[in-house]
C-alpha cells in the first residue's frame, strides 16, 4: 500500500507519533485473522461479554463497586474501554470522514489494517490512515490509543525482530531490524522511509509478508 512515496507502515508510523501513548512511538498490514466486522456499516459491532466503558471516562462504570472481584477484572475493564474507544474513532470515520465502510475493529480492540487496506481510495492520499481528511477524526483515534492496554516493550521488539528477519529471509533482503531506544521500540522495515527503497505493491514483498505476518504479535500488524 503506497500513498504517493509513502509505505503504508511509514504512514501509520508518522500518525501514531504524533498521538501515541509514550510507552511505544507506534500503534498498529500484515496481519488479523480475528476479523469481526458487522454486516452493516452504519453500525460496529458491540464486544461481547465485555463491560461496556462508561461514556467519555474511558473506565467501566462497575469500576470500584463490589469485593472480591476476580484478579482479571481489571485487564477486562482495560480491553473495554480500548474497545469502546475505537468504536467512537471508527464511528468518527464513517461519519466526519466519509469513510462509509470503514471496517470494525477487532475485538481485541485493535484496528483491522487488512481491511482498511479494502477502503482506501488512492487519490484522497491515505486520509484512511490519518483519521480522515485534514485530521478530523484523530482527536478519537488519540483517545483510542491512550487506551491502548500496557505493552511488553522487549516482546514486541522480539517480535517485530522475528518478523523481520522472516522478511529478509523469504527475500526482502533491505528489509531493516526495529530497534530499541529509552525503552521504545522503533519498528524497522524500508532503510529510508522518505525515499522507498522497497516496493510494499510489490508480488516479492506481498509474498514475504503474508508468509511472515505470524511473526507479530497483536497490534503490530502494519507498524513494519
Amino acid at each position: 500500500m503506497n500513498i504517493h512515496t509513502t509505505s503504508r507502515g511509514t504512514a501509520r508510523l508518522r500518525l501514531t507519533a504524533a498521538v501515541a501513548a509514550p510507552l511505544l512511538l507506534l500503534s498498529v498490514a500484515c496481519g488479523g485473522g480475528d476479523d469481526n466486522a458487522s454486516d452493516g456499516k452504519d453500525e460496529v459491532a458491540s464486544a461481547p461479554d465485555e463491560p461496556t466503558a462508561d461514556e467519555g471516562s474511558g473506565k467501566d462504570k462497575s469500576e470500584g463497586e463490589g469485593k472480591g472481584e476476580d484478579s482479571s477484572k481489571p485487564a477486562a475493564e482495560g480491553k473495554s474501554a480500548f474497545y469502546d474507544a475505537q468504536v467512537k474513532y471508527v464511528r468518527c470515520m464513517r461519519t466526519k470522514a466519509g469513510v462509509k465502510d470503514f471496517p470494525d475493529p477487532k475485538l481485541s480492540g485493535y484496528l483491522n489494517w487488512p481491511e482498511i487496506d479494502k477502503v482506501v481510495d488512492p487519490k484522497n492520499g491515505g486520509v484512511e490512515y490519518k483519521g480522515g481528511k485534514d485530521g478530523v477524526c484523530v482527536p478519537e483515534l488519540q483517545r483510542a490509543m491512550n487506551l491502548e492496554p500496557e505493552r511488553d516493550a522487549q516482546k514486541d521488539y522480539e517480535s517485530m525482530l522475528a518478523h523481520a528477519k522472516c522478511m529478509r529471509d523469504k527475500g526482502v533482503s533491505k528489509f531493516t531490524n526495529p530497534t530499541m531506544s529509552g525503552g521504545k521500540v522503533l519498528p524497522g522495515g524500508d532503510p529510508s522511509p522518505g525515499n522507498p527503497a522497497l516496493d510494499p505493491n510489490s508480488p516479492a514483498y506481498k509474498q514475504a509478508r503474508e508468509a511472515c505476518k505470524g511473526k507479530l504479535l497483536e497490534g503490530l500488524d502494519g507498524m513494519q
